[in-house]
């Protein structure tokens, strides 16, 4: 399987040739995004960032830009709510497929059990279990709130 970085020049590329000028541009600004978290890595003497550190990059993308929607529509701008919306829509192309609900609630329930969790004190192991188990195909943020409502029930 290719990696991200690759799939992201290839689909650059292509769009560049069918004329899909939104489309570079949105893939132009995930390269770039990647590239400065690159560039932050190694200031802290970590190498290139792996595909799971690109997935969790796009994700935060990905959340940014649906705070952004959510504003856009308060403010009656409904066009620069299409064009957020349209970079979500590339930047998940490039996400692996998330756990419906059912799947996240069984992870989270198994991970609890696994932890021997209790309290929200533990809520640090269960997250950590989880990220081990699932790395970047898990939604660190959907698991949070159902690690936080198992715990604190």
């Amino acid at each position: 399987m290719t990696d991200i970085r690759t799939r992201i020049a290839e689909e650059t590329k292509t769009a560049m040739k069918a004329g899909q000028k939104e489309r570079v541009t949105t893939l132009r600004m995930i390269g770039a995004k990647i590239k400065d978290a690159d560039i932050a890595a190694r200031g802290q003497g970590k190498e290139a960032l792996s595909d799971d550190d690109i997935t969790s990059t796009l994700r935060s993308m990905v959340k940014s830009r649906q705070e952004s929607v959510k504003m856009y529509l308060e403010g009656g701008r409904e066009d620069l709510a299409e064009k957020e919306q349209h970079e979500i829509e590339v930047i998940r192309e490039f996400l692996p497929p998330e756990m419906d609900e059912a799947a996240l609630k069984a992870a989270v329930e198994a991970a609890i059990a696994e932890a021997g969790a209790s309290t929200m004190k533990d809520m640090g192991k269960v997250m950590g279990a989880l990220k081990a188990k699932f790395g970047a195909s898990l939604d660190l943020g959907r698991a949070n709130g159902l690690v936080k409502a198992a715990l604190s029930a």
